[in-house]
């Protein structure tokens, strides 16, 4: 089975309960481990599959907790590191329907400094760009792009998952589409939302934005529809594949699920190539992962939320 690297935010979410979706009015928080490409470390590793967390918390209470959160899911933090800027913080408000809102306190995510040592062991392995953060300048872009470029050289599969935040890139949307188009044009795999898709494509239609993102370069391409399921395209077929009927609480963690659920199971494939001939099992792949999304969004909090295997009849 093939590693999979996750590299970008580890932070604290304070969370609000069923105090609706308004930060202003929210006052009782929970803290909760957070960040997307975190989430996805764990995902993979709660399937039994092989995970390393490549990023930065602060020296202090916040990033030994986190730190201890992944350890005791199964993610070797080994290439994590730690800063003496206070740990990323996030301020999240979900509503009766599990719909959020957010408010970034940046800190140390923003700290992870490029580490030259980990080209070799991207050979032949997985590395997912996930962050909602990396974008935004501080050493962590530019240890994000370097990676990139090492898993490139390396015959790395790349997944690219942009994790758009509209107020994190509100009147700067141009640049983060920008940012974005070196990883479409590399990516194996694209996981995008409705709006990401439409966002980066310039269509409303997803039969456009997909063969917009294929042309791009993006070989497998996945878009969330919440309930709806998921649209699976690739250059030989389109289709949209059900999920499960759930009554969801929080949608935290529900795409990063999703995503690490998919990328545990092509890690057990020896051949992209072989992969993609098969319709029928790459569908089986992204129910599979729908199912993971689905029964996410049924408790509060992401990494304690997501499913182990057996949750999944492996």
């Amino acid at each position: 089975m093939k590693k999979v690297f996750c590299i970008g935010e580890l932070l604290i979410d304070f969370v609000a309960e069923n105090q609706g979706k308004n930060l202003s009015i929210a006052k009782e928080f929970t803290k909760k481990a957070g960040g997307a490409p975190a989430n996805v470390a764990c995902a993979i590793s709660k399937l039994e599959g092989k995970s390393i967390f490549v990023g930065c918390v602060g020296d202090d209470p916040f990033g030994n907790f986190l730190l201890n959160i992944l350890e005791e899911n199964n993610v070797d933090t080994s290439m994590a590191q730690k800063s003496e800027v206070f740990t990323t913080l996030a301020f999240v408000s979900i509503d009766d329907d599990g719909e959020r809102d957010f408010v970034f306190s940046r800190g140390a995510d923003k700290e992870l400094k490029y580490d030259s040592s980990l080209k070799k062991d991207f050979k032949n392995n997985m590395v997912h760009f996930g962050a909602a953060t990396a974008m935004l300048g501080g050493n962590l872009e530019e240890a994000y792009n370097r990676y990139f470029f090492d898993a490139l050289t390396q015959d790395s599969f790349i997944s690219f998952d942009p994790n758009y935040r509209e107020d994190l890139w509100k009147h700067k949307e141009d640049a983060f589409i920008k940012k974005c188009m070196p990883f479409i044009q590399k990516s194996h795999l694209g996981k995008f939302s409705l709006e990401e898709a439409q966002l980066l494509s310039g269509k409303k239609d997803m039969d456009e934005a997909c063969s917009f993102l294929h042309e791009t370069g993006v070989v497998i391409i996945v878009v969330t529809l919440g309930k709806e399921g998921t649209l699976l395209s690739t250059k030989q077929f389109r289709k949209t594949i059900p999920s499960i009927e759930v009554s969801p609480v929080d949608t935290t963690g529900a795409g990063d699920a999703f995503i690490g659920c998919m990328l545990k199971q092509i890690a057990e494939h020896d051949s992209l190539e072989t992969l993609l001939e098969s319709e029928t099992e790459l569908s089986q792949i992204v129910s599979k992962a729908n199912k993971a999304g689905a029964i996410t969004t049924t408790n509060f909090g992401a990494i304690e939320s997501l499913p182990t295997r057996n949750q999944l009849d492996y």
